[in-house]
């Protein structure tokens, strides 16, 4: 008996230090953390993937239309595609976390290199954009073609991307299932340092080149540069916040690759590595919302679509009414019909 209560004494004091353990605590206060931020970012994700949906519907309406778009809307266009994969694409984060996707290392070499080649389509787009707000029309006649800047655009993001991926690794075990991370800390400072010059210094060291020029040209002529054009107050707000998301996850990935190389690398920094990715993929979120609030054209439309409703819910008799408007307007009478409709339901 005195044995068995030796014995079940050490059993529980054993299992109580295990709970009480600062590793497990430490943990469950990272994963805590993790599980915070993706609450947060599930939030914004839903409203940028919203948002996303409606711009390449007011868009594919604009060109329905007019059966064409404006230069700068092509491109803005472009880049709101970029931006709504790059939301697809985070949400293998969304999924999985506090804890990571567990793939082959082919398959997370290849996530890795599509998340980054479509990071850097965005950026190239912003390029083009101060390109041509600086020079509108550019002066170069290749790039007045769509086909050409589209070419230009994606051979270069993949060029890049595929010098990211062979610095990254891995290089052998391609095959083996392992946890996925991004970017890996144990990539070596070397990688976290290339994606820093390469995603962020050269694309907006070019943009803030461009805008610098496209100041001096305009002052010597006194004319007004950017805000002079619609798009231009609207482009600077969606650089300069992509550029902050940017440069936080950039300065946290060098950070993260120090210290793992140092063997500092502890929960907690695991967890500010997890919030980082979170910012990073908040930008092409809150670069969408940009769009849909500062782009005349497009929050035209959504204000049409709130009037809509709010005309449908105005009154109930309005309602079916308003669910038949789709097919009044293909009648070759739609127009004057409408308004003599709506007019009678309003004496009514």
């Amino acid at each position: 008996r005195g044995q068995d209560f030796i014995r079940g004494f050490t059993i529980t004091d054993t299992s109580s230090s295990t709970v009480s353990s600062p590793s497990v605590l430490d943990e469950i206060a990272a994963h805590d953390i993790t599980s915070r931020a993706n609450y947060v970012y599930s939030f914004f994700a839903g409203l940028g993937f919203i948002a996303g949906c409606f711009l390449l519907y007011s868009f594919i309406q604009t060109y329905r239309a007019h059966r064409r778009l404006a230069w700068l809307d092509c491109l803005l266009w472009a880049f709101c595609c970029f931006q709504l994969l790059l939301l697809l694409l985070s949400f293998h984060i969304v999924t999985y976390r506090p804890h990571y996707l567990q793939t082959t290392a082919l398959g997370c070499a290849a996530l890795s290199f599509v998340i980054n080649m479509a990071s850097l389509c965005g950026l190239s787009v912003l390029v083009l954009m101060a390109y041509v707000l600086t020079l509108d029309p550019p002066s170069h006649a290749l790039l007045r073609r769509p086909g050409v800047c589209a070419a230009l655009v994606i051979l270069t993001s993949v060029l890049i991307s595929l010098l990211l991926a062979g610095i990254r690794g891995p290089r052998d075990d391609l095959q083996k299932e392992s946890t996925c991370f991004m970017d890996p800390a144990k990539a070596g400072v070397s990688y976290a340092v290339a994606k820093l010059c390469l995603v962020l210094l050269i694309p907006y060291i070019l943009q803030v080149g461009l805008l610098i020029g496209g100041c001096v040209r305009q002052w010597k002529s006194k004319g007004r540069f950017l805000s002079g054009s619609e798009e231009g107050p609207m482009f600077l707000t969606v650089t300069v916040v992509m550029f902050l998301c940017l440069l936080f996850y950039s300065v946290a990935l060098v950070r993260g690759a120090q210290l793992q190389r140092e063997g500092r690398l502890n929960l907690y920094e695991e967890a500010f590595l997890s919030v980082a990715e979170f910012v990073l993929f908040s930008g092409s979120s809150a670069s969408l919302l940009l769009v849909l609030f500062m782009h005349r054209p497009c929050r035209e439309s959504l204000q049409g679509v709130f009037r809509q409703l709010r005309d449908c819910c105005r009154s109930p008799g309005r309602t079916q009414l308003c669910l038949h408007k789709h097919d009044l307007h293909k009648s070759p009478f739609t127009q004057n019909a409408w308004k003599n409709l709506c007019n009678a339901q309003n004496v009514t």
